[in-house]
């Protein structure tokens, strides 16, 4: 690579490289960030379609996380401390959970509890 140093009170200020090198240089940075990028996405769950889809049409998303993970009602009553009854009953919307039992569910089902959060 070839750079001319261009000083300034006697101290490198500047370096002045070939504008093919430049562009060369640039691409190697951007390929590095896409790494980068890609190495922190790799760590996020991605969800389905259908689940995004079931989701913006108003479906209860309490019943789209257990379906996701694969639970039954009795699987994840039984995994946050309560009952399928009252499961069933904030999956259909009829009742909402407390503070302390959303918190058990969004553990129980591996997700933040704000994405239990009905509209």
């Amino acid at each position: 690579m070839s750079v001319q140093i261009i000083e300034l009170d006697g101290k490198p200020a500047f370096a002045v490289v070939p504008v093919a090198q430049w562009k060369a240089l640039l691409e190697r940075l951007e390929d590095l960030q896409d790494a980068v990028d890609a190495r922190a996405a790799a760590n996020e769950e991605t969800l389905p379609l259908d689940f995004i889809e079931r989701r913006l049409a108003g479906e209860s998303p309490f019943k789209l996380w257990r379906e996701h993970r694969g639970l039954t009602l009795e699987t994840l009553a039984d995994r946050a401390g309560c009952t399928p009854q009252m499961l069933s009953m904030i999956e259909r919307g009829d009742t909402k959970p407390s503070a302390d039992l959303l918190a058990r569910l969004a553990s129980a089902l591996g997700c933040d509890m704000d994405s239990l959060q009905c509209d």
